[in-house]
Formats: C-alpha cells, sequence, structure tokens
C-alpha cells in the first residue's frame, strides 16, 4: 500500500515566518468530507463577514482562518490572538489598545484591532473573552470604529474578525457566558473543521507531509512507512488530531531504523 498524493495538501510553512512555522504545519482537502469543506471556504473566503471555525484542539482552526485570510487577499495583517492569554486586568487595552497613561503605560497602542487594520484578527479560543469584552467586541464591529482605553476618542477601523471555539457556542449562550448577539454575528458563516478520525482519507498524507519536513530539517533520509504502520496510523483514534500525529512522526523518524517506520516506531497511545 502506498501513501497516497498529496495535491490537496497546503503547507504553511514555506513562506510564512510567524511564530506557527516553528512547527511543520499543514491542511489537507483530500479526505471528502475535506473537499466539502474546502468547497465552504472557497465561498465564504472572499466575502468580509465574520467567521466562526469550530473544531476539536489540535485539528488546524487557526491554519483554516490562515488560509482563508490569504483567500480573501485583504491588504492588512492576520492577527492571531489566544483570547484565554489576555491579562485579566488589561484585556481591554491589549485587545483595543490604549491611548497611553498612568495604568497601561504612557506610549500608546493600536491593540490588537488596531494591528489588524485592513486584515484579519484571529480570536482563538473567543469563549474565554469576558462577557464584557465580548459586548465591547460587538459594538466595534457593529460601528465600525474604537475606542482605545485611556481615550475620549473613537478610531475607525475595518478588520474581518474570525473566531475559533472548541466548544458549542449555542450552549455557552444559553449558560449565559456567551453574548447572544455576538453569537449571531459569528453565524453569519459557521465552518465546522472534523476531527482527524473523522476525516481518515487525510491521515497518511498528512502523515507522508510531516515525515517529509522533519526528514529535511534533521538532514535524514526520508523513512518509508510500512503497511503495518500504516493501517496503524490510520486505526488509531487521534485525541489529540493533527497535532498529535505530527508528534507522532517526528519521533518515528528519530527512533526509526533501516529507512522503514515500523508499528513499533510509532508509540501510538491507546
Amino acid at each position: 500500500m502506498s501513501i497516497p498524493p498529496t495535491a490537496g495538501l497546503l503547507s504553511f510553512a514555506e513562506n510564512d515566518r510567524s511564530p506557527l512555522s516553528i512547527r511543520a504545519r499543514a491542511l489537507v482537502f483530500i479526505d471528502p468530507r475535506s473537499r466539502r469543506l474546502r468547497d465552504e471556504v472557497e465561498v465564504l473566503a472572499e466575502g468580509g463577514q465574520p467567521l466562526l471555525i469550530r473544531g476539536e484542539t489540535g485539528t488546524g482552526k487557526e491554519l483554516l482562518a490562515r488560509h482563508i485570510h490569504r483567500q480573501s487577499q485583504r491588504s492588512g495583517l492576520f492577527v492571531a490572538v489566544n483570547c484565554g492569554a489576555l491579562s485579566k486586568s488589561h484585556g481591554a487595552a491589549e485587545l483595543f489598545g490604549h491611548a497611553g497613561g498612568r495604568l497601561v503605560g504612557p506610549s500608546s497602542r493600536a491593540g490588537w484591532l488596531g494591528s489588524a487594520q485592513g486584515g484579519t484578527l484571529y480570536l482563538d479560543e473567543i469563549a474565554d473573552l469576558s462577557l464584557a469584552l465580548q459586548r465591547r467586541l460587538l459594538k466595534v464591529l457593529q460601528d465600525g470604529e474604537v475606542q482605545r482605553e485611556g481615550s475620549n476618542h473613537s478610531l475607525p477601523v475595518e478588520v474581518r474578525l474570525l473566531a475559533a471555539s472548541s466548544l458549542d457556542l449555542s450552549l455557552a449562550v444559553r449558560a449565559g457566558t456567551f453574548d447572544a448577539e455576538l453569537f449571531a454575528l459569528l453565524q453569519q458563516g459557521e465552518l465546522l473543521l472534523p476531527a482527524l478520525r473523522q476525516r481518515p482519507g487525510d491521515i497518511l498524507p498528512l502523515a507522508e507531509y510531516f515525515l517529509g519536513v522533519y526528514a529535511d530539517r534533521l538532514d535524514l533520509p526520508l523513512p518509508e512507512l510500512s503497511e503495518a504502520a500504516q493501517d496503524a496510523l490510520l486505526a488509531h483514534r487521534w485525541p489529540g488530531n493533527t497535532r498529535e500525529l505530527e508528534n507522532v512522526l517526528h519521533f518515528a523518524l528519530l527512533v526509526g531504523q533501516g529507512g522503514v517506520i515500523e508499528v513499533n516506531d510509532l508509540q501510538l497511545a491507546g
């Protein structure tokens, strides 16, 4: 059994100098379910409406957001923000910017929104934002202007919002932890990125990609996957999704012998 060709693979490592490219990153649209997602993306990418990307941790939601940004050909930057990492005390200043002052420092800053002017703001795990920040973000998107912390003046802002969540936000709305109006805005376009176990046709092309990337980086000969190893990859449930597959193949490349990766080299858990 041979590994399928990677014609439907999109690599984000070659021309991307962001921290994301420290690890091998790629999406594939080879499995029939992935191809249907690709068709949805092609339709939604060119618009300017906010989008919600749903999927388990490790499925590649940020990669999909980057692909959408590139397809949209927006002139500004792609700015990725981990909402869970925003400061509890200065989250508003980090997100919306500040005009300078005693509490946030003497220098004015554009904030993540201002940095994404004309481009795309990607908010990972948007449900981690407090309700107050959610409602303020909603107002910015509706009004097309932002008021920085410590300022009495509003500035025009034009960004496309791509939000991601591993949670069902409709449940968060019912629980009162997510703003219903912001959820409705995000539902203008909703994309579900399936778990790796739900798109088995992508597993072997991704395995081939990861082996190729790490073999090149480590200056090692490119190994083959035995048929038994390929069968093991296809049978595994991949609770960690693409991120887990990448780690497994990286390790297997380091311990494999004789130019062929066997099942024991994969160290699959469970």
